[in-house]
């Protein structure tokens, strides 16, 4: 079929669908109709559409005509129709609900669940050159196995230059199936030397939990993220400092933007006593519910959160009920202030949309949308070292102030 009649006939078919559905919402009315898999039509939807449903539906055909026949580009009908989703969305005037293609949203489902298959490494890019380097390497990963270290950058990816390669493609590539390998060049910073290795991809779980006893047996625990395994990692990590003695905890919710509400409230039942309220949510018509702790372990020694302007959403929960609890301080700036919840609702062909569809409260029934949490004690990050970006903990000013604090309670 010539390229002109292939783009008539997708078009014709187009038209034909918007004009059965047409025919089909006027037939039903205010009925509900099932329509090859799409889902349920209203009559609240039909409604939706207007008195003119035909001129609404016959202008999506016409536009989508003007773009096949006069745009100068040559543009496939599934990236339109994405456009269209995306466009619904963000007509909602809501930076946290949007619509996920089928490959988006298998990389949201990944990221969540805490663990991927690939050679067990966080990577980055430099923006100006283009590099891609090791910032770490997990325990288990081929990676760590092979000696790679952060500072040592990836070159090549199964023969393949990743120069002037997207971040995202090269991370592609070297994702794959349990038990198939994949052959990387890397420039070794150490000894100035290219090697190449070919490594076994592996389920590798990402930790989002790292912890370390400091002086004087205090624990200290740093959350990047609310994830599949967080609540785990974090239990873990708990019952090993308090197997050496701990004496009190600092945990580390900086920069954490948030993640999964399950995950916090599996973590918040590990601080306190069971059946405790640990937050509620409410959806527009008041509907809503209460989540309560349901370990019978509890934390009963000094607790200090550090938290800054972007502890945001599932850190909020926590550290909001620590705080209505009284179960320790918050150190630090006030909070981001995201106190609405996302639902993540999957569609028949593998796509999905979130949605903001509730707001949260914090035990003692606060809202903190837009306004966030202030902190016990106030401390700003130190300009010198926001402006340096990474430092070492003896030189954290939030994190010392939180030390003394804790030394104090002790």
């Amino acid at each position: 079929m010539k390229e002109s009649n292939k783009k008539s006939f997708l078009q014709g078919v187009l038209a034909g669908i918007l004009g059965c559905l047409v025919l089909l919402l006027v037939f039903y009315g205010v009925g509900k109709f099932f329509f090859g898999g799409i889902g349920i039509i209203t009559g609240r939807q039909v409604e939706a559409l207007g008195k003119n449903s035909y001129q609404n539906l016959n202008k999506l055909a016409i536009i989508h005509e003007k773009i096949s026949q006069e745009f100068m580009e040559n543009v496939e009908d599934e990236t339109i129709l994405d456009g269209m989703y995306k466009g619904m969305l963000e007509s909602l005037d809501d930076p946290y609900s949007r619509y996920y293609t089928q490959e988006e949203y298998a990389e949201l489902n990944e990221s969540n669940s805490g663990s991927y298959c690939g050679i067990g490494a966080l990577v980055a890019q430099d923006s100006k050159t283009g590099k891609v380097y090791i910032v770490e390497a997990y325990e288990g990963g081929a990676a760590k196995e092979a000696g790679i270290v952060a500072g040592d950058s990836i070159t090549k990816v199964n023969g393949k230059s990743v120069k002037k390669e997207e971040l995202t493609d090269v991370v592609e590539r070297m994702k794959g199936k349990e038990g198939t390998t994949v052959e990387i060049e890397f420039y070794i910073a150490k000894s100035k030397t290219y090697q190449t290795f070919t490594m076994e991809r592996r389920n590798v779980e990402v930790p989002s939990v790292e912890y370390q006893m400091l002086e004087d047996n205090v624990g200290y625990i740093q959350v990047s993220g609310f994830k599949e395994t967080t609540a785990n990692q974090f239990s873990e990590a708990l019952d090993k400092l308090e197997k050496k003695n701990m004496k009190g905890l600092i945990i580390d919710l900086r920069d954490n933007g948030g993640g999964l509400l399950d995950s916090v409230v599996d973590m918040m039942s590990r601080i306190l006593p069971e059946k405790k309220e640990i937050v509620s949510v409410k959806d527009k018509n008041g509907k809503g519910t209460i989540y309560f702790s349901k370990d019978d372990k509890t934390f009963d020694k000094p607790l200090v959160i550090l938290v800054n302007e972007n502890t945001a959403s599932a850190s909020e929960v926590f550290a909001g009920a620590v705080q209505d609890y009284k179960l320790g301080k918050l150190v630090g700036t006030t909070t981001f202030g995201k106190g609405i919840v996302q639902t993540v609702m999957g569609l028949f062909d593998d796509s999905a949309i979130k949605l903001t569809t509730a707001k949260y409260y914090t035990p003692n029934g606060r809202n903190i949308h837009k306004i966030g949490l202030e902190p016990d004690i106030e401390v700003e990050l130190d300009e010198k070292l926001q402006q340096k970006g990474f430092y070492s903990m003896d030189e954290d000013n939030q994190l010392q102030k939180g030390i003394q604090i804790l030394q104090n309670m002790l």
